[in-house]
């Protein structure tokens, strides 16, 4: 399956027993297995009407995925594994517990619309290490956008990861930290994205020592108040063509610097994003999502 082209592996994981972590490397190497982004597994909770588990094609697990969660809210409802509620149902996430409102036509789920929670961005919950913030690992030109300030109405800046320091070889930034359930560090260019070489910044980054537990790294040009373009190097998966976590964590630091209104389109290679937040409570990401193909993994 695939939102917005970011695809996953998905499996009724409710009666299974594996080891998860190696069976979604094997089957996201696009040579040797399947390919993917990443392995969705449906599973049983206690406090939500069913869990969601996500690995990354390096056999990490990840807390939290936003266009993956549209993909298991499609698979769900349509193998009749949740009872929507009011056109709703919750899923358990290593974020917390999510509701989704799935968008039907023709008896299929065609897009979804989910409650991401309340972005997070005090150093600690990021997390980042203050004690690294000074800690050059190169030395370089900054390349940033110009004229930022911060959106002072619920945030200080001195109290968020905003515009905080970032230098690896060659390259010096300002990034802002957002966790969605994970850590995302996002960077504002004048250049455009397009240009930009995220293929070897990329992984610089997301093992910085900043990071104690890696990061996802966002690129952003500012379009206008209601769009953004962006890429995304994804921790554990490398380029992706979309994430959605990511695209919520660009709409917070983008709102809290001042770029943006309540509502914006994000733009990533595999398709737009529509984020809605008020500055303040949770955000609320929708986007497509489509069932590729369905096959048999031999055991």
């Amino acid at each position: 399956m695939h939102g917005a082209g970011n695809d996953f592996v998905v499996i009724d994981g409710r009666e299974l027993d594996r080891d998860w972590g190696s069976m979604a490397a094997s089957m996201s190497d696009r040579h040797f297995g399947v390919g993917s982004d990443g392995l969705l597994l449906v599973v049983p909770s206690d406090v939500a009407d069913l869990q969601m588990r996500m690995w990354n094609p390096d056999g990490s697990e990840s807390e939290m995925c936003g266009n993956g969660i549209r993909c298991f809210s499609k698979y769900a409802i349509e193998r009749g594994m949740v009872t929507l509620r009011d056109g709703t149902f919750t899923a358990e996430t290593g974020a917390g517990v999510l509701e989704i409102q799935p968008i039907m036509r023709d008896g299929q789920v065609v897009r979804a619309r989910v409650n991401m929670g309340r972005p997070e961005l005090a150093p600690e919950r990021v997390p980042v290490d203050p004690a690294q913030r000074l800690v050059p690992i190169g030395a370089g030109h900054t390349t940033a956008h110009s004229g930022s300030g911060a959106n002072a109405r619920y945030y200080n800046p001195t109290d968020i990861v905003f515009d905080w320091p970032l230098a690896v070889p060659g390259h010096a930034f300002a990034f802002t930290g957002v966790s969605m359930g994970n850590p995302h560090a996002v960077v504002f260019l004048d250049t455009p994205v397009e240009e930009f070489a995220l293929e070897a910044i990329g992984p610089l980054v997301e093992h910085h020592p900043l990071f104690p537990n890696r990061v996802n790294f966002e690129i952003v040009n500012v379009v206008d108040r209601t769009h953004l373009t962006a890429r995304v190097w994804e921790r554990g998966a490398g380029l992706t063509l979309a994430c959605g976590s990511g695209a919520c964590a660009v709409a917070v630091a983008a709102r809290i610097h001042g770029y943006t209104d309540e509502q914006v389109a994000v733009q990533l290679p595999g398709g737009t994003l529509t984020m809605t937040w008020d500055g303040e409570g949770d955000i609320f990401l929708e986007g497509p999502v489509e069932l590729v193909y369905e096959g048999r993994w031999p055991d």
